[in-house]
């Protein structure tokens, strides 16, 4: 059973690979990236996939049996990509489709969601079986930016005490390894995210606790925080897109109490304290 992951350089889809291969056997794995060569440390096979070319994508489709279409990076652009990527998927033979989708795409207030819903329509309109791994916030979009908040000592936002059931990619990547890998998984939408929830002054007091510095959290109405943001240097979109999502994380976009991502992993989920832990080491 060939199994290929597109945008296998990048953060996640290098992760998905490596749990792949503590599942599978290399020779089962195929990584597509639109640069190969980056993709030469991952120590599986490498084939070119240019979301703009439709030929290439559908030669370097042949032969596979389960695809992980991990969302794009490119927003505005996301949905005419995946378009075409599940289009070279069904010209190649592609037997399913695994899609990393939004959590709770269909009532989510958050601006990446209409792309996110619209490819899941598409997938739907395919004819092949898919599966949706509705993956909730990374850790990792908060905690990457966790010591720059120890310098700053103060952490803003506009999230309010909207509740964020936030996972590791490491959770995600593990769990889009196993539905990979079993049987049984098409046809179901699994809506993932963390076993626990914080606030974002649950944030800060957890910072807090381990630094034993003080942060505190002030919340700001969004356009507020937005103008925040680009007094920081972050360029407009990006500012308000992030502003966006903490209006949507007060709205509870963000929560969901289901447990189904440590249900597929057969473990709890790694806790928020575990990832700042792991950042301050």
């Amino acid at each position: 059973m060939k199994i290929a992951v597109t945008g296998a350089t990048g953060k996640l889809g290098s992760l998905v690979i490596e749990k792949l291969k503590e599942r599978t056997t290399k020779a089962n794995i195929i990584a597509l990236a639109r640069t190969p060569e980056k993709a030469s440390d991952l120590d599986v096979e490498v084939r070119a996939f240019d979301y703009g070319n439709a030929t290439q994508m559908t030669s370097s489709l042949e032969g596979v049996d389960k695809l992980l279409l991990i969302s794009g990076s490119e927003l505005g652009q996301r949905l005419e990509q995946h378009s075409n990527i599940i289009s070279a998927a069904k010209g190649a033979g592609v037997k399913s489709i695994a899609y990393t989708s939004l959590l709770k795409a269909d009532k989510s207030s958050l601006s990446l969601a209409p792309e996110h819903l619209g490819t899941e329509k598409v997938l739907e309109e395919s004819g092949i079986p898919f599966t949706l791994l509705r993956d909730g916030w990374y850790t990792e979009n908060y905690t990457d930016s966790l010591k720059d908040t120890l310098a700053l000592g103060t952490l803003y936002g506009s999230a309010g005490d909207g509740k964020i059931a936030s996972a590791t990619r490491e959770d995600f990547a593990e769990a889009a390894a196993i539905i990979l890998t079993t049987d049984g998984h098409e046809g179901k939408t699994y809506e993932l995210a963390g076993d626990e929830f914080f606030t974002m002054k649950d944030y800060a007091n957890e910072i807090s606790k381990q630094t034993g510095k003080a942060i505190t959290y002030v919340n700001l109405p969004e356009a507020e925080y937005a103008k925040a943001l680009q007094s920081a240097g972050v360029p407009t979109p990006i500012a308000e897109f992030l502003a966006g999502s903490h209006t949507s994380t007060a709205n509870g976009d963000l929560f969901n109490d289901g447990h189904q991502l440590s249900v597929i992993l057969g473990r709890p989920t790694i806790p928020l304290s575990k990832t700042i832990a792991e950042v301050l080491a």
